[in-house]
């Protein structure tokens, strides 16, 4: 106790505004600027037949066919999202359509997926993911994503995985 006291008082006597501790969980949501803009505009998932197409250039603007990092809304509540990975896959009007990955499999919770209408695909690994876990890309959900709030390019997807994603949304759509 008497160790905890003089550190304390060491922080005070310094002006010390902190006490040294576990960081602060990062934020899932943005709270300013251009990606607060977006979050504020996003018009809803994309609903009916999407164009699907696979046009991925090396221009570092984001293209269909690529994996690329921006924020997601949930779907329950489109104020709320966090940042994470998607596969672009078309657009609409100004806005690119993405499905959302993820690095847990699906695979041992299918039945209880599907009875919630959700629906993945599974991609395999890929640069999008330093650590090299298997990814799957979420089917029945399109996303509209603003091409000025993606953060930054994970990777192309090989044209035969996107062709078969493709497949996949078809069909649940």
């Amino acid at each position: 106790m008497a160790s905890l006291r003089s550190r304390l008082t060491q922080l005070w006597r310094r002006g010390a505004t902190t006490v040294p501790g576990p960081a602060a969980p990062p934020r899932t949501t943005p709270q300013s600027g251009p990606l607060e803009q977006v979050r504020s505009t996003y018009p809803g998932d994309f609903t009916g037949i999407p164009d699907l197409t696979y046009a991925p250039q090396p221009d570092g603007q984001p293209d269909p066919g690529e994996i690329v990092w921006t924020w997601v809304p949930y779907e329950e509540d489109h104020r709320q999202g966090k940042d994470r990975p998607v596969l672009l896959v078309g657009r609409d009007g100004r806005w690119l359509l993405a499905l959302m990955l993820t690095s847990k499999d699906h695979d041992r919770d299918h039945a209880q997926e599907a009875r919630h209408g959700r629906h993945w695909q599974d991609i395999g690994t890929g640069a999008w993911d330093g650590k090299g876990r298997p990814s799957e890309v979420r089917v029945d959900r399109i996303l509209r994503v603003d091409p000025a709030a993606v953060r930054r390019e994970g990777a192309v997807l090989d044209r035969e995985r996107f062709d078969e994603v493709a497949a996949a949304v078809r069909a649940a759509t």
